[in-house]
């Protein structure tokens, strides 16, 4: 049975859905898993506070408790695509299936490409909500900075202005924090990411690559 891997926007942004979608092609795969990208449309535009991290918990627990009824066998996992891991932990107590975060898989992707991990936040109010996940993970010694880009999630739109952004971010973590590797902090920056590799000449983690990457090798694994 080929198995399906859904990745799931808790935002109601479709436009942000659309991009990490179109960067996932390079993981679909002949013979492979599915992957599925979907938008929660009950999310509010951006998963910007803790408020609404917590208003998408139970609507993203009933999404995959549906997917799992209607699927069965067929879900494969399922990647929550937002960097601040909405009801990961709630998500996991509601099915058997692998859940997987982007913050969550970004960082430990991050720690196999250096040792000094730099974060770029579209929020300087996300820093905190980021600051207590990756304590929690046990890896504020590794994850050393983190800069915002002053944008909100719909402003990512603006390609034009996200680069500008991401590139004086990058540079930030790079020549003031001696960052080694960066992570994007948000689902909707994944069409940059070979860009601003290749601007700043260190690696750049796309955490929603990232997680779908992990995701992939734990449905063929069966883990």
């Amino acid at each position: 049975m080929v198995k399906t891997i859904f990745v799931i926007n808790p935002n109601s942004t479709q436009a942000v859905t659309d991009a990490f979608d179109e960067a996932l092609n390079a993981l679909r795969l002949p013979g492979g898993p599915k992957i599925e990208c979907l938008t929660l449309a009950e999310g509010p535009p951006g998963i910007q506070s803790q408020m609404d991290v917590e208003q998408v918990t139970l609507p993203l627990v009933n999404l995959v408790k549906g997917l799992d009824a209607k699927h069965g066998a067929g879900a494969g996992a399922y990647v929550l695509a937002c960097f601040s891991d909405p009801g990961l932990h709630a998500v996991r107590e509601a099915t058997t299936k692998p859940v997987l975060g982007i913050s969550e898989c970004g960082a430990l992707t991050a720690l196999t490409r250096g040792h000094r991990v730099g974060v770029i936040a579209i929020l300087r109010q996300s820093i905190p909500r980021h600051g207590r996940m990756f304590g929690a993970m046990g890896l504020t010694e590794r994850v050393v900075a983190e800069v915002p880009l002053g944008m909100n999630v719909v402003d990512l739109v603006d390609a034009e202005r996200t680069r500008a952004g991401l590139l004086r971010a990058g540079k930030a973590l790079r020549d003031e924090h001696l960052i080694d590797v960066v992570v994007l902090g948000c689902a909707g920056m994944a069409a940059h990411r070979a860009w601003l590799e290749e601007q700043l000449g260190v690696p750049v983690v796309e955490p929603t690559q990232a997680a779908t990457a992990m995701a992939i090798g734990r449905t063929l694994l069966g883990w």
